[in-house]
């Protein structure tokens, strides 16, 4: 296709950040109670921090293994900008302070309650903020605990759209992109921010654009009076140069691609299923290692997503593909507890036709099925079922995602073997030593957890002996090792290094001599991969 000045398209190296609250979103910042106790407990303390010994954040995010960290990486310039963040906290947003102290009140009143006897007198003492938002309940053994209503939350004063921001970027020359979870995304001189909220139509017009073209004129009136911050003017967001890599429709069979990560794409002529996607812009740096959005399908039929965590469950993703994509698939929810808030309804409010699927429930497609496969591990031991593997068949092949499922139960593999039978493709996710699951879920915890109970309780994928099992009951033709964090242009989310004696390259390459000792092809997957079936 030949350049064009009235032709403008995206720039394949802008990469997108949505925000709240100044902050990179992620699912379990959005809901509005578990997005109070995050704002509470992990960025205003943060922060907090921050302003009273900036120098102390300033040299220990200088020392190596430090990402992921709870230090901002911000210069001593920037200490009045970090303040004002959290006077904006106590002040217009002090009503989400209440909400998360009123969570602590309502925990310590039921933990009180240990008689046993009917909860229906402490509705009276529901602290106020949640008063109509829960319901009391008790288990079979008499413990007092509580429901979130979520529906009417998303529709109360503490779900704040006005607290979501669109913040764009272009990749350095090394290809590398600010880590983002532990750092408020503060306007510079590198961004474009705008204060506009997850359906503003801008987002779905500029997507689109990076594969269908805009005028001058159109890009201009999609920035025509929008209040912008950052020192990056959003015409150099735009090219000329229509990308060079596009889509390539399959013909016949099935097309098998890794994305990177946990990401996969299976196409026939018919259908498409895009299975937990971070797609990374492509830079110069890494332009051949990575299968970037112009090479996605026009239309995408499904989206699977695993689990809730910001590597699976992508919003940065979900948000630029939204436009193309037909229905989202996530797992059944528990319904409103505070560790696992509804995927279902968060997605929703964001335009997408998103449908739950509870274990072992099947969804016809054209050619085949999708199966939601039970998923064990990688929780910390939490009650959160919004989790799940996801099986393909289409056209008589069969091929299981299990991105951090954890073999605990053999048994459960089994029966799912004798449901599911031989596999032609099985991938299975090996970060087999996670952080200690106070990382993502701390913040919703209202008494202090012991460090005993924090470094037994990890966010643990399968190790060797676990993948290993699995595979001798799914009996799978071929083995793909991933969602490990390899890629480098991942690591402004998952902030993961290795080396030849990290525990997860020593498990890995004892499930590839396993498999070469039976014959297997097995490969530890990088980047992309493309297999026909």
């Amino acid at each position: 296709m030949s350049d064009s000045p009235d032709s403008l398209y995206l720039c394949e190296d802008v990469y997108f950040e949505p925000l709240i609250n100044g902050w990179y979103a992620w699912p379990y910042l959005l809901p509005p109670v578990t997005g109070a106790r995050h704002m509470v407990h992990t960025h205003r303390r943060i922060m907090n921090s921050f302003v009273k010994n900036h120098k102390l954040h300033m040299m220990a995010v200088k020392q190596p293994g430090m990402a992921g960290s709870e230090y901002l990486d911000c210069g001593e310039e920037q200490v009045a900008d970090i303040r004002a963040l959290v006077e904006t906290i106590d002040t217009e947003h002090a009503d989400l302070v209440e909400l998360s102290d009123a969570v602590r009140e309502l925990d310590e009143m039921l933990r009180e309650h240990t008689s046993g006897e009917s909860v229906e007198p402490l509705y009276e003492r529901v602290p106020e903020p949640l008063k109509g938002y829960v319901e009391l309940t008790m288990d079979l053994e008499h413990r007092p605990s509580y429901r979130l209503i979520e529906g009417l939350l998303y529709r109360s004063p503490y779900y704040k759209p006005q607290l979501q921001g669109l913040s764009f970027g272009r990749l350095d020359a090394q290809g590398d992109r600010p880590f983002v979870m532990s750092t408020p995304r503060l306007p510079t001189g590198d961004n474009l921010q705008l204060a506009a909220d997850y359906n503003d139509p801008l987002i779905d017009t500029l997507f689109r654009a990076r594969t269908e073209p805009m005028s001058p004129a159109e890009v201009d009136a999609l920035f025509a009076g929008r209040t912008a911050r950052g020192g990056l003017d959003y015409r150099e967001l735009f090219t000329a140069q229509a990308p060079e890599r596009r889509h390539q429709p399959v013909a016949e069979g099935v097309r098998v691609q890794y994305l990177g990560h946990a990401g996969f794409l299976i196409e026939t002529a018919e259908v498409s299923i895009l299975i937990d996607p971070v797609i990374a812009p492509r830079g110069e740096t890494f332009a051949d290692e990575v299968i970037s959005f112009s090479e996605l399908p026009p239309h995408i039929d499904y989206i699977c997503i695993t689990h809730h965590h910001q590597d699976h469950a992508n919003l940065e993703t979900l948000l630029q593909l939204r436009h193309k994509t037909g229905k989202v698939l996530v797992p059944r929810n528990n319904g409103g507890t505070l560790a696992d808030p509804s995927l279902r309804l968060l997605l929703r409010q964001f335009g997408f036709d998103a449908v739950e699927m509870d274990d072992m429930e099947e969804l016809p497609v054209p050619g085949g099925r999708i199966v939601s496969i039970p998923f064990l591990g990688e929780h910390g031991d939490l009650n959160v079922r919004t989790k799940a593997a996801w099986f393909v068949e289409l056209c008589g092949k069969r091929v299981l995602l299990a991105a951090d499922s954890s073999n605990l139960e053999p048994r459960m593999y089994r029966h799912i073997a004798d449901q599911l039978g031989a596999l032609d493709i099985m991938a299975i996710g090996m970060e087999c030593v996670g952080a200690p699951y106070t990382w993502l879920y701390g913040a919703l915890h209202t008494k202090l957890v012991s460090r005993k109970i924090k470094e037994s309780r990890r966010l643990n994928g399968s190790g060797y002996e676990q993948a290993a099992r699995i595979a001798d009951m799914l009996e799978p033709s071929r083995i793909f090792l991933y969602a490990l964090g390899l890629e480098p242009w991942y690591k402004y989310f998952m902030g993961i290094e290795y080396d030849e004696h990290s525990a997860q390259m020593v498990e890995t390459g004892r499930m590839l001599e396993a498999c070469e000792g039976k014959g297997i092809p097995a490969e530890r997957l990088y980047g992309k991969k493309t297999v026909e079936l």
